[in-house]
């Protein structure tokens, strides 16, 4: 593993916080080396779904961590071909250096990119703030231009991504459909649930009526999901199902037994804090997660 742990806070509530925290976040967290993260995707491969591995971190602004962050994911593309891992690769181009240089980025994502047509691979483009969305979307026509194996995510909550959509798919272009997580103004997104999920069934019938050879599904969504079933059994369709570590197990194994491809999006590595928040503060639930580690503490 390149990239070694932050170390702990010489404060000792800071620490006592941080491990409590680390507790409910192994949840969705495989841990902190790639190593760890190997062992989720092989237990993954057991209960027979696919990996999605993300390394963690976004916005980074210094040229050698864009660096490490590059070697670290080749790193990852090799473990999982030495271990035989069923799965991919997903990143998000901030960790590429897009917040630096639109031309630094793509040309890491091309590094990657020749990586995984060695080791046959596939590849998955996250997406993230707005203000990255065209230059993500141009990132990715560029490198499927050269490698067909590769993806994006459109988010459901962003008034644009009917455009972006359309546009992806004329391309041939492959998608992973989410909802979206980051703070946007209302100019930019819809802003209530109901508009979100309406978005997304419309962006979904859309793949499901391309002629588009592969998308996949990401939500957690009992409603949405349940329509992506109905639909894609009459339509022979090419799509898999793509949801969080930790999150809906037991409908995971529901949708595998009855035949759908399914994907777990798994990540690892010492930034665990911030994506663990979110995924506390998303449901009540998980909040309750975090207040029993603290009793049984």
């Amino acid at each position: 593993m390149l990239v070694k742990p932050a170390p702990y806070s010489h404060n000792y509530n800071d620490n006592l916080i941080e491990r409590l925290l680390y507790r409910v976040a192994k949840r969705w967290v495989a841990g902190y080396s790639a190593n760890e993260a190997m062992k989720t995707a092989l237990y993954a491969n057991r209960n027979k779904m696919s990996a999605i591995l993300n390394f963690l971190g976004e916005d980074i602004t210094d040229s050698k961590l864009v660096d490490m962050t590059v070697t670290e994911y080749l790193l990852l593309m090799e473990l999982m071909d030495e271990k035989k891992v069923d799965g991919c690769v997903t990143v998000k181009p901030t960790q590429l250096g897009l917040t630096i240089d639109y031309d630094i980025c793509l040309q890491n994502f091309r590094r990657l990119a020749a990586r995984a047509r060695d080791l046959g691979q596939f590849i998955w483009l996250d997406m993230e703030s707005v203000k990255y969305t065209e230059d993500t979307v141009a990132i990715y026509l560029e490198l499927y231009k050269h490698y067909n194996m590769i993806g994006i995510a459109i988010q459901s909550y962003l008034r644009r991504s009917v455009s972006d959509l359309l546009h992806i798919i004329e391309c041939g272009g492959k998608v992973r459909l989410v909802k979206g997580a980051y703070r946007e103004s209302e100019e930019h997104i819809f802003v209530t649930n109901e508009e979100v999920n309406a978005n997304y069934l419309k962006l979904m019938n859309i793949l499901f009526e391309s002629d588009n050879n592969y998308f996949a599904i990401a939500t957690h969504n009992s409603a949405l999901i349940a329509e992506a079933t109905r639909i894609g059994e009459g339509k022979g369709t090419k799509f898999e199902f793509q949801m969080l570590k930790g999150i809906r197990d037991e409908l995971k194994l529901e949708l595998v037994t009855k035949g759908f491809t399914v994907a777990e999006y798994i990540p690892y590595g010492n930034q665990w804090l911030p994506y663990s928040v979110r995924r506390i503060m998303e449901r009540k639930r998980n909040l309750l997660l975090l207040a029993r580690s603290l009793i049984q503490h």
